[in-house]
C-alpha cells in the first residue's frame, strides 16, 4: 500500500518542482509561476488521479480497520473523492487551483491517514495471488512504464532527446501544432504533468491493489472494489493511449484521427467500450479471486 503512496508523493513533488522552475509559457493551461505556480499545479494534481486512487485504497484500509470511526471517515472521504466527477471541478483547459479542488485533496489526506492507521492498528495486509498472476501484472506494468517514459521525463522537466532508445522512439522536444492545422505550436510533449501520467499511476495502482482483493472480508465490498479496479485499469490505459496517440502519431502527421477523449465521464461510444472492457477484465481476472486465478 505504501508503494502507491510513494508513487503519488514522488509525482506530486515532481509537479511542484517543475511548475516552480519553468515559466507558464512552457507548460500547459496554467498562469502561475514560481512557488505559487508549483503549489497550485500540485494541488490540482492531487485532486484528480490521487483522489481516484484513494477510492480503492479506502475500501481496503477501512476493511482492515473494522472500526466505526474508520468507516465514517471512509464514507466521508469517498463522498469527497466523488466530487472529481462533478462538471466544472476538473477543467482540462484551466489547470490553476480552484476551491472546488479542495474536497478531493482532503479525501486524499484522509485516505493516507487511514492507511497509516491501518498499518499501525489494523489487520495485516493479506496478499492472495499466483505466480502467473504476478507475472501478468509485471509484464503489464513494464509495458506501461515504457510508454510512460515521455511523461515521466516531462514531469521532471526534461526531454528525451539523446536518451538511448527512448529518444529515438519518442518525439518530445520537436515543435508541432497542437492539433492538425492549428496555429498553436509548442513541444510535442510539453514540460509538466500530462493525463498520460495520470493514466499510468491509475493502471499501476489497479495492478498492485488487485493483489489485496482476497483479503477483503466483506463480499459486497470485495466485489465492488474488484469492479472499480477493473474500470480503473481500463480507464488508466485508455488515457495513456489517448495521450500517446495524439503526441506520437497525430503530431507526426501520420493521421488526423484521434483516440476519443475519455478523461471525464460522459455518455459516449468510447465510454461504453471502456466499460465493456472493464467488465471483461472483471469476469476474466478479478471476480472473486486475485488476478488470473486462485492459488
Amino acid at each position: 500500500m505504501y508503494v502507491i503512496w510513494l508513487l503519488v508523493g514522488l509525482a506530486a513533488v515532481a509537479v511542484f518542482e517543475t511548475y516552480w522552475r519553468f515559466p507558464a509559457s512552457e507548460l500547459w493551461k496554467v498562469t502561475g509561476t514560481g512557488l505559487s505556480g508549483g503549489a497550485s499545479r500540485a494541488f490540482v494534481f492531487l485532486s484528480f488521479s490521487p483522489a481516484l486512487i484513494s477510492i480503492a485504497v479506502l475500501a481496503i484500509v477501512v476493511d482492515r480497520l473494522d472500526d466505526r470511526l474508520a468507516t465514517l471517515l471512509g464514507v466521508l472521504a469517498l463522498l469527497l473523492c466523488a466530487t472529481v466527477a462533478i462538471p466544472g471541478v476538473q477543467t482540462p483547459n484551466d489547470l490553476d487551483a480552484k476551491w472546488s479542488n479542495l474536497p478531493a485533496v482532503v479525501s486524499v489526506a484522509i485516505a493516507f491517514g487511514l492507511t497509516v492507521w491501518a498499518g499501525a492498528r489494523g489487520r495485516p495486509e493479506r496478499v492472495r495471488t499466483t505466480k502467473a498472476g504476478d507475472m501478468a501484472r509485471l509484464v503489464t506494468a513494464a509495458i506501461a512504464l515504457f510508454f510512460a517514459a515521455p511523461y515521466i521525463a516531462a514531469e521532471l522537466g526534461f526531454f528525451l532527446d539523446g536518451v538511448p532508445v527512448l529518444g529515438w522512439v519518442f518525439q518530445t522536444s520537436v515543435r508541432r501544432p497542437e492539433t492538425p492545422g492549428s496555429s498553436f505550436i509548442h513541444a510535442a510533449v510539453h514540460h509538466g504533468h500530462h493525463h498520460g501520467l495520470d493514466g499510468f499511476l491509475l493502471a499501476v495502482t489497479a495492478l498492485l491493489l488487485s493483489r489485496l482483493l482476497g483479503g477483503i472480508r466483506r463480499k459486497g465490498l470485495r466485489t465492488a472494489t474488484a469492479a472499480y479496479l477493473s474500470l480503473m485499469l481500463v480507464y488508466g490505459l485508455t488515457n495513456m493511449a489517448n495521450d500517446l496517440w495524439s503526441e506520437q502519431v497525430v503530431k507526426r502527421g501520420w493521421t488526423t484521427w484521434q483516440i476519443p477523449d475519455v478523461l471525464q465521464p460522459k455518455p459516449s461510444l468510447a465510454w461504453a467500450a471502456m466499460i465493456l472492457c472493464a467488465v471483461v477484465v472483471y469476469y476474466a481476472c478479478w471476480r472473486e479471486r486475485p488476478l488470473l486465478g486462485r492459488r
